[in-house]
């Protein structure tokens, strides 16, 4: 059986992986990078898609993550008044990568396995020849001829800004805590990756001016909490928007990962989101191998069925806090303040809090 995979993301090395594990044959067609991955850009995994990852997929090495066992919220409304805390005193709450040492890893056991094969795309006429020559094909890019042509149709909204990420260089401390402050300007996250260096991203409300780097140093040392910062790092900046398709597959074809939801980052969530689609994708293809069925575009419509109620009220709700917190921080009053450290205090929604953020809704 040969499956088809288009993109050289992060999303579709672990597919060709879990496929490669099973020993499907993958082609996988990618159009030539403009941009190397970030050097700044990290992703935080969930202690349930980390043991996934390092159990089936891929073995990872103990120098490419940082564990965090608390996260602190705040909003600047309330100046220093914490308004939620989560704590994980007997383990993590989830990891911090790089996103390109995790990319590097997954890329690096790929290049030796017999089941997988690159292929450059170089024209429009590459893939015709895939949908014309390929029983499965998943696409697991956002802005190529097939997303435009077949996959057009999507509930989307332009947060008609930007996140700005950096890597600030400070003190050496136990560094376990995440710390995020809704401010006026938007949610501004720090995410530790080391003792002594901490990740941050910085989600600016909607703003036609773009911050300098002098402007951005500036908000980042007011918010500051915890850290002595030493020393800055390039900033990058990415666009802000939030999509989910209608439908998943059109025939022989299916899109995959941030096609299918793309959402805020405010909640570190977009690419947990596509680890869960990953098991449950992984899953379906499993059953059929077990059953000696032959694998067709049946286990894209099983697919579907299967995650995507799940996924667009993850999708929606993650919309929702962002909303909630931008149309909070314009008004004086402190009634949300007293509803969020009334919840927040609460044993059974902590809980929930950290199985939703972990596991997502699926049952």
């Amino acid at each position: 059986m040969n499956v088809c995979l288009i993109g050289d993301s992060l999303t579709s090395l672990v597919l060709a992986k879990i496929l490669a594990n099973k020993k499907i044959k993958v082609f996988l067609y990618h159009e030539k990078k403009i941009f190397s991955q970030s050097n700044h850009r990290t992703i935080g995994i969930s202690k349930t898609n980390f043991d996934y990852l390092n159990n089936e997929v891929v073995k990872i090495k103990k120098n490419i993550y940082w564990d965090v066992n608390k996260i602190e919220i705040y909003s600047s409304k309330y100046e220093k008044d914490k308004i939620l805390d989560f704590k994980k005193k007997e383990d993590k709450l989830f990891s911090i990568f790089k996103n390109k040492d995790i990319y590097e890893l997954i890329n690096n056991n790929l290049k030796k396995n017999k089941f997988l094969k690159k292929i450059l795309i170089k024209n429009n006429k590459s893939y015709k020849f895939i949908l014309s020559n390929f029983d499965l094909i998943i696409n697991c890019e956002n802005n190529n001829l097939i997303s435009k042509k077949i996959f057009y149709k999507k509930i989307t909204k332009d947060y008609m800004s930007h996140a700005y990420t950096t890597i600030i260089t400070h003190q050496n401390f136990l560094n376990d805590k995440a710390v995020q402050i809704f401010t006026s300007k938007g949610p501004i996250a720090f995410l530790p990756i080391s003792n002594n260096k901490t990740s941050i991203v910085f989600s600016k409300i909607n703003e036609n001016y773009n911050w300098n780097d002098s402007e951005l140093k500036e908000f980042i040392f007011k918010n500051n909490k915890d850290y002595n910062i030493k020393k800055f790092e390039k900033f990058e900046k990415f666009k802000l928007k939030f999509s989910t398709i209608r439908n998943y597959y059109d025939g022989n074809v299916m899109q995959f990962g941030d096609s299918l939801h793309k959402v805020h980052p405010l909640a570190g969530q977009g690419f947990n989101m596509t680890l869960r689609d990953l098991k449950k994708l992984s899953k379906i293809i499993q059953n059929k191998i077990d059953l000696g069925l032959n694998l067709d575009h049946s286990i894209y419509e099983e697919f579907q069925k299967e995650t995507k109620h799940y996924n667009s009220v993850f999708s929606f709700g993650i919309d929702f806090i962002y909303e909630f917190f931008k149309f909070d921080n314009k008004y004086k009053n402190n009634f949300s303040n007293k509803i969020l450290k009334l919840v927040g205090k609460n044993k059974i929604f902590n809980q929930l809090f950290s199985r939703y953020a972990n596991k997502g809704l699926s049952l």
